[in-house]
């Protein structure tokens, strides 16, 4: 399959899924999004159109396999949501199956003290 077709059916998926996910400032919208080296995390408040906290595993420490680093990156967003008073999400998995470093960011925010 093409990369572009790949692409496309993503963003349809996505789509789809943000027509039901909406996130709020009492529960915002926690975003995952994959690329081939690094995973990143957003709760956003879409009623405001805001961003209220964000992670990566790009400048954070580096050890391990991709998944390990999900992980820390989900229990990275969940400290900085504790950190604004925000104890539950909506989880977005941007298009993506929810399995592999998705459900890993889902797993660590949730051992992070974050309900999804």
């Amino acid at each position: 399959m093409r990369a572009e077709l790949k692409r496309e059916a993503r963003v349809r998926r996505h789509k789809r899924v943000r027509r039901r996910v909406s996130g709020t400032a009492a529960r915002p919208r926690l975003v995952v999004y994959r690329s081939n080296r690094h995973i990143y995390a957003q709760l956003v408040d879409d009623d405001g159109a805001t961003t209220l906290a964000a992670a990566s595993d790009v400048s954070g420490e580096a050890g391990g396999d991709k998944s390990a680093r999900a992980k820390r990156v989900g229990q990275a967003i969940a400290e900085k949501a504790k950190g604004l008073g925000v104890g539950r999400a909506v989880f977005d998995r941007g298009g993506r199956l929810y399995h592999g470093r998705v459900k890993a960011v889902a797993e660590g925010a949730r051992e992070g003290g974050l309900q999804i």
